[in-house]
């Protein structure tokens, strides 16, 4: 689906790692490459035209991203370098200085480290309690395991919305109804769901919600943090400087401007928040809706081809998004990543960044395929194709 728009699938090469980062294609490249040759000023800085440009489509970036996810208001939406960056932002910024010690945080051992090791730091700092929730027997969070491990002290519940190794979309709308009935905030990583699914936080209620553009055919080192407006007005910024402050004469007369400026310290990326404002359009034009659909079509084209091999280990056999995680018996994930990879086949291999996962599904590395819109049943053929040979695979890494 829509090969021909990007560049880099004009190479000899099947690429299946999209959970890692997603090609990008000509319209963000050629947005980002107008701004840097045709109007390359700074943003909210200068008064002159080229400056003026900047602002007025950086700006336009914001509102693009607004509408994207839907929320009410263009203030929520606050640029930052990325999930990891604006996962960061909202525990230090706002729950460091709401949360009390013996307060609880649930998260899932199925989580990035972006989503875990924020919060890991709160624990030892402000001694807050960690808790995990049950997966059920497919790994996946459910509501009804979510009830169970909520208590009394329970102040948080942070959730990908899609993880990045079993591929498990969560019912985020459920557990935030839940939640908000019991005085919990949510927080969602959106990181692996923001390019692969329709994001509506006004429809499902979060408080907070982080993704990065590379995920969803936009730049690297672009990201948002969204968050009710009332909650961002208690978020203290994470980094002072330029372009966050009205004034400042001494340490006691400092004033800070409003939202979403006061959490954009610095010169921002502003060639990034361009390109991922066409990276939505972009992925609008073609519809999320038919991208899901057309992944789950894929998957289980690509279920069908692992599970005719009697000596594959799929970790997450079910699942509803483009994941899939599996082992070849007795060869090591990274060696098989490698054989791959000299038939130009790009999966990703090890941990995924989810490190306690482990105690769960009781092995440490995974080889790990994610699937896009632009990958074909063709890309599936042929790593099924060079996986049916477990033979040729030892004699390679050998």
């Amino acid at each position: 689906m829509n090969r021909e728009d990007f560049p880099m699938l004009k190479k000899d090469i099947v690429y299946l790692d999209n959970g890692a980062t997603t090609f990008k294609p000509y319209e963000v490249i050629e947005s980002m490459v107008d701004y840097y040759e045709n109007y390359s000023g700074n943003a909210h800085r200068g008064d002159y035209d080229i400056s003026l440009l900047v602002d007025q489509e950086y700006e336009k970036a914001r509102n693009i991203i607004k509408d994207f996810i839907n929320a009410r208001e263009r203030e929520e939406i606050v640029f930052t370098s990325g999930a990891t960056e604006s996962l960061n932002m909202i525990v230090n910024g706002f729950f460091k200085n709401f949360l009390e010690p013996g307060d609880e945080v649930i998260i899932s051992k199925s989580e990035h480290a972006s989503n875990v090791l924020p919060w890991f730091r709160l624990a030892n700092t402000n001694g807050i309690v960690i808790k995990y929730v049950d997966l059920d027997n497919n790994n996946y969070v459910t509501l009804d395991n979510i009830k169970r491990a909520v208590s009394d002290k329970t102040k948080v519940i942070a959730l990908a919305e899609i993880t990045n190794v079993i591929g498990d979309v969560r019912p985020i709308k459920e557990i935030t109804s839940f939640a908000h009935q019991n005085n919990i905030f949510v927080v969602v990583d959106g990181a692996q769901s923001i390019g692969h699914k329709k994001t509506d936080v006004i429809d499902s209620d979060i408080d907070f919600l982080a993704f990065s553009g590379h995920k969803m055919c936009g730049p690297t080192g672009i990201g948002v943090l969204y968050g009710k407006k009332e909650l961002l007005e208690e978020l203290r910024p994470t980094n002072l400087g330029g372009g966050m402050n009205e004034s400042f004469d001494n340490e006691n007369e400092v004033y800070l401007k409003e939202l979403p400026f006061r959490l954009e310290a610095g010169t921002p990326n502003i060639a990034g928040a361009i390109g991922l404002g066409k990276a939505a359009l972009y992925l609008n034009k073609i519809g999320l809706d038919k991208i899901s659909n057309y992944e789950q079509e894929l998957r289980r084209y690509l279920i069908d081809g692992l599970e005719s091999l009697d000596y594959i280990d799929i970790i997450n056999e079910e699942g509803d998004s483009g994941i899939v995680a599996f082992n070849v018996d007795g060869i090591f994930s990274q060696d098989v990543a490698v054989y791959l990879n000299k038939y130009n086949v790009c999966v990703r291999a090890g941990n995924h960044c989810a490190k306690i996962l482990k105690d769960k599904i009781g092995v440490n590395n995974t080889v790990r395929v994610s699937l896009y819109f632009y990958n074909t049943k063709d890309d599936i053929d042929r790593l099924v194709k060079l996986l049916s040979n477990k033979e040729k695979i030892v004699e390679e890494m050998i």
